[in-house]
């Protein structure tokens, strides 16, 4: 495990090779960033560092609303067993438990659902179960953020058995409900992954002005 003076360090400077290696959790304001947050740098002694959204969810930390780590990518830094849990993180990223369970993920992997479980306390510091949550979270987020479809087809398109599960989620997570985190924004306009807005292009030529004729009375 990388030490606490080496994260911080890259913290400080904003790291993009850190960015989904490991996630910043604030104690005095109860968030959690993405290394390349471009927020004020917090003291050292409020600082912890997890190894994935997950595990700073279970320690009780919601998302950043500004760096949105729901974004950020997947660059594990892992050896050994490190194939093992990415091909169940695609698996989970593919929806293998929105309906199914730890079980039927650990036999498609051809393990032990027991030892899965260790696998993934080892290298993300949470189970199976809690990564999909948030995953699914993570998910549903980026569709708010990135659109205007009807909250229950997000939750659907998320891997959610129901809105109302969505909304319990989002309100352990967030504090807030997913309709209160989509940004109202002008019509037409949509967000891009980045976060930036995109508008529409504009579909009228501009008219030269008429030129009077001289001739004319």
């Amino acid at each position: 495990m990388l030490d606490f003076a080496a994260q911080y360090a890259a913290f400080q400077c904003r790291d993009p090779a850190w960015d989904g290696i490991v996630f910043v959790a604030v104690k005095t304001t109860g968030v959690y960033c993405r290394p390349v947050c471009r927020a004020r740098t917090p003291l050292a002694r409020n600082v912890r560092f997890y190894g994935s959204a997950a595990s700073a969810e279970r320690a009780g930390f919601r998302p950043c609303l500004r760096c949105r780590p729901e974004a950020a990518p997947f660059c594990p830094a892992w050896k050994g067993t490190r194939t093992t849990v990415e091909r169940a993180l695609a698996l989970i990223e593919d929806g293998a438990l929105d309906h199914g369970n730890i079980a039927a993920l650990a036999d498609r992997l051809g393990i032990g659902a027991r030892h899965l479980s260790r696998l993934f306390a080892a290298h993300l510091d949470a189970s199976p179960l809690q990564v999909a949550l948030s995953r699914r979270v993570q998910r549903a987020k980026r569709l708010i953020d990135g659109g205007d479809l009807p909250l229950a087809l997000v939750a659907q398109r998320a891997g959610f058995s129901s809105a109302r599960r969505m909304n319990a989620a989002f309100a352990k997570l967030y504090g807030r409900s997913p309709a209160s985190l989509r940004r109202k924004r002008p019509p037409g306009v949509t967000m891009q992954p980045n976060g930036d807005q995109q508008w529409p292009r504009a579909t009228a030529r501009a008219t030269a002005p008429s030129v009077p004729n001289r001739n004319s009375r």
